[in-house]
């Protein structure tokens, strides 16, 4: 019986201590270590209950002492058995918050009744920083804004895949499909427990797309669809402004584009059913699309409903769709809401106070190849403009934007009036436009909408800080506008913040010197709304300029025989009106110019070396200008005719006052003491997107321009001043005598000038294109690239002019306009013919430009 008793015991005993092993196994994670209540004094053969005396927590930096004691739920007074499953689940907590390689719970001491805990821990390493190897810092910058890490954050294995990965989808997207990404992890020497996490990245060669071809292709060419895929592109030779790679998002797109060339040859069904990328080399892929092209569809009847505004023949004519039409969804589209030129139905609708207005297209597929379209018409009813307000304006004075406001409370309602306000605002270049909103609040119960316009204030003053190389020498220019000036609060010491500024008023200060050689300061102001009713503009401008030899005026008060200068004095008046008739695009401006020239022993600018030349010429030109966005337009036309010209005063002298010239023995300083000539400019240019419905549009610029000076009298000859200048981009700032420099980009400056560059051209025609694509378009720094082409010549008679015999030109810019300076351009152009005169010119020549229409005819 004795024996019996004992081999029982001795069994529940081993299953006692099997029990406990299984538990604490089962307890610990690998590779991280736990272990549970270790200690002397501990019987595990035999439990008994404790009271906890006291917890202590060793190892514990980052993580808070009582937070973990509450975390374990083991508190002081608290009683346990032990060994028991309260200490298995203090462990099991404390790893459940993975924050720690190693947990262990230990007896530091028994009294009595009383146990004494103390809980080890290992934390697991916190980040201290990371960084990146084997990419720029740009790229690296770029990545810190896809990856979730943060300094203190805990490094684990899943952090590090996590990051990974991101690494690798950015590259992926941007086409370096064979990229790889390794992390390495080191400590921090300067703080225990935080480690070094270091991303090393290999790119690899970006993934060049080899071929791309097509599967169930009939209808339209493999080539018309590869033109259709605008950011896929094959690799080849000759491709230079657009690259072959292959980037996910763009691919998507380019799918998208491929279905929209077959929807608008009228494939309505036409979709992708597959398309695969194959490795073709290490750094190719090969596309291969396959489509499925459906049949072609032909538009049939189309129909109206619910229109009493308009007949259905009025509407069906501005549809412009017949029978027989190929289908074009995109073209149906834009007939009913987004023609560019307001062409369309919501225009016809919106423009007229239906504010509610709205279209539905429903097709009707017909056996065969035909669909009926019925569209649908909600007209609602006809709003009137309510109130008017607009917010945002923090320097602009209210009645300067007023003013430029085409919506007046109780007009009707007109999304065209909308349109030309946000133009007409835009021209200002007060505002940033990507912030422009207009807030419409219809109150259907009245039939009236109040309109919020929303701008807000970008900077418009200018700091022009140019350098340029003229008469031999560096010469320096510093100009200040203030684009907003207000005159009237002038006297206002309140307003001088650091200049009053608000009315809209243009005040500008202009120096350009290159030392003691040469001094020329301007002083212009213009108010564009004299009397504040109408759009009737007044300007005025005085000017002072000298040009010596360096030489002194006066020695011991005598004057010097050795200086050698130029003076000019001259003033000018200008008055512009805005017309209502043809259309209210239309400007004219009219105004008076005077100068004087005072020459010194001056030989190497005039005919003359000593005397005097005074220049007053009028001038007047009328301008049609639907340019929108001026810094960076992307569409409307500006089409100008300007003339100037002086009293003819030799031919009133010998018509009206019997006065008789003797033109053979007359110097020059006779035949130009008063200078008499006619000038006459035609220039036009229009702006064409490329791409609809893109925020960043590609735009095609045209431009012609065509210059003439004459003569009232053949015998005393055409005037030395006011003549043209061609060929580079030349900065010189000796714009003394009204010439106009013209830029022909990739020849040298002033070169295609004839007779010379030094007398000048009576005649000149330009002819230029570029297509432009924007960078940016943020106001603080708006830069777009072009690809120009341009071609222009001068000639030395009327009779010689030839406008078609050019000299032509290619190649590409940058443009940056910064609010501060202004617009800065950087061009590489090369000449397509040869100069005679010059037959050693460079083929190609890179040309740095400031301002907006600095070398434009």
């Amino acid at each position: 019986m004795k024996k019996q008793e004992a081999s029982e015991n001795t069994i529940r005993l081993l299953l006692r201590y099997f029990s406990v092993i299984i538990l604490v196994c089962g307890l610990m994670p690998s590779p991280l270590r736990a272990q549970e209540l270790i200690g002397a004094g501990v019987d595990y053969a035999n439990p008994r209950p404790y009271k906890i005396g006291g917890i202590t927590v060793v190892g514990s930096q980052q993580s808070d002492v009582q937070a973990i004691k509450l975390i374990a739920g083991l508190r002081e007074g608290d009683e346990v058995l032990v060994p028991g499953d309260d200490f298995s689940k203090a462990i099991k907590n404390l790893w459940n918050q993975r924050l720690f390689t190693e947990v262990s719970i230990n007896v530091a001491q028994i009294r009595g009744d009383e146990i004494f805990l103390v809980i080890y821990l290992k934390e697991m390493p916190r980040l201290s920083r990371y960084m990146f190897d084997g990419i720029r810092k740009s790229e690296g910058d770029n990545l810190r804004e896809k990856i979730d890490i943060r300094h203190g954050i805990i490094v684990t294995e899943n952090l590090k895949s996590t990051s990974i990965s991101q690494i690798r989808d950015y590259y992926i997207e941007k086409g370096f499909f064979n990229v790889s990404v390794k992390d390495s992890v080191r400590p921090d020497p300067a703080d225990t427990n935080f480690v070094f996490l270091r991303f090393i990245v290999d790119k690899g060669e970006r993934t060049k797309v080899s071929s791309i071809s097509f599967e169930g292709v009939s209808a339209l060419s493999e080539k018309k669809l590869r033109r259709a895929m605008k950011n896929t592109k094959e690799k080849a030779w000759w491709r230079v402004f657009k690259s072959s790679k292959i980037m996910d998002a763009e691919y998507e797109e380019d799918k998208e584009s491929l279905i929209a060339k077959y929807n608008k040859e009228g494939f309505r069904n036409a979709i992708i059913v597959s398309d695969t990328l194959m490795r073709d080399g290490s750094d190719r892929v090969a596309v291969r699309i396959k489509v499925d092209e459906g049949n072609k569809f032909y538009f049939r009847n189309m129909s109206f409903l619910g229109n009493t505004k308009y007949r259905s023949t009025q509407l069906d004519s501005l549809i412009n769709i017949r029978n027989g039409d190929v289908y074009n969804s995109e073209l149906l589209e834009m007939r009913l809401f987004g023609d560019p030129n307001g062409r369309d139905l919501s225009s016809l609708y919106m423009d007229d106070g239906y504010l509610g207005f709205r279209a539905f297209p429903v097709e009707t597929v017909l056996p065969g190849d035909s669909i009926d379209i019925e569209i649908r018409i909600y007209e609602g009813g006809e709003y009137h403009v309510g109130n008017v307000s607009v917010v945002g304006n923090t320097k602009t004075n209210d009645h300067v934007i007023f003013r430029e406001i085409r919506t007046r409370p109780g007009d009707k309602f007109s999304r065209a009036d909308v349109i030309r306000t946000q133009r007409e605002l835009a021209a200002l270049q007060y505002f940033n436009l990507e912030k422009f909103d207009v807030r419409t609040t219809p109150r259907a119960d009245e039939n009236v909408v109040d309109l919020e316009y929303v701008v807000e204030e970008k900077p418009s003053d200018q700091i022009e800080l140019s350098g340029g190389w003229g008469g031999n020498r560096v010469v320096g220019s510093l100009g200040l506008s203030f684009n907003n000036f207000s005159m009237r609060n002038i006297f206002k010491r309140s307003a001088w913040s650091p200049l009053p500024t608000g009315d809209g008023q243009r005040l500008s200060i202009r120096a350009v010197t290159n030392g003691v050689f040469f001094q020329s300061y301007n002083l212009s102001f213009t108010e564009p709304w004299l009397g504040g009713r109408k759009a009737n503009s007044f300007g005025v401008s005085v000017y002072s300029s000298t040009q010596s030899n360096g030489q002194r005026k006066k020695i011991d008060g005598e004057i010097n025989p050795l200086r050698q200068s130029l003076n000019i004095i001259g003033a000018s008046v200008n008055f512009g009106k805005r017309l209502q008739r043809p259309d209210d695009w239309f400007l004219i401006n009219g105004g008076i110019t005077y100068q004087h020239f005072d020459l010194n022993n001056f030989g190497s600018f005039f005919s003359f070396s000593n005397g005097f030349s005074n220049n007053l010429s009028a001038n007047f030109t009328i301008e049609r200008n639907s340019i929108f966005e001026p810094i960076y337009p992307t569409y409307g036309s500006r089409v100008s005719l300007m003339s100037k010209f002086t009293f003819p005063y030799t031919l009133w002298g010998s018509e009206v006052q019997n006065k008789t010239y003797d033109y053979d023995n007359m110097s020059d300083q006779e035949r130009f003491d008063w200078v008499e000539y006619y000038k006459i400019k035609f220039v036009a240019e229009w702006y064409t997107p490329l791409n609809r419905n893109k925020e960043r549009k590609f735009v095609l610029t045209n431009k012609i321009g065509v210059g003439f000076l004459g003569t009232y009298n053949n015998r005393l000859g055409e005037s030395p001043f006011e003549r043209f200048y061609l060929g580079g981009v030349f900065l010189s700032g000796f714009l003394l005598d009204g010439r106009e420099i013209v830029n022909l980009r990739g020849y040298d400056d002033l070169s295609l000038t004839f007779p010379s560059d030094n007398v000048g051209s009576p005649v000149i025609a330009k002819y230029s294109t570029e297509i432009r694509y924007p960078l940016s378009t943020n106001p603080s720094a708006t830069i777009f690239a072009l690809a120009f082409a341009e071609a222009g010549n001068t000639w030395s008679e009327f009779r010689d002019f030839s406008p078609f015999n050019l000299y032509r030109s290619g190649g590409m810019g940058l443009r940056i306009f910064l609010p501060m300076f202004g617009m800065l351009g950087f061009d590489y152009g090369w000449r397509f013919d040869d100069v005679p005169s010059n037959p050693s010119m460079a083929k190609g020549q890179f040309h740095f430009s400031i301002g907006m229409n600095l070398g434009e005819l």
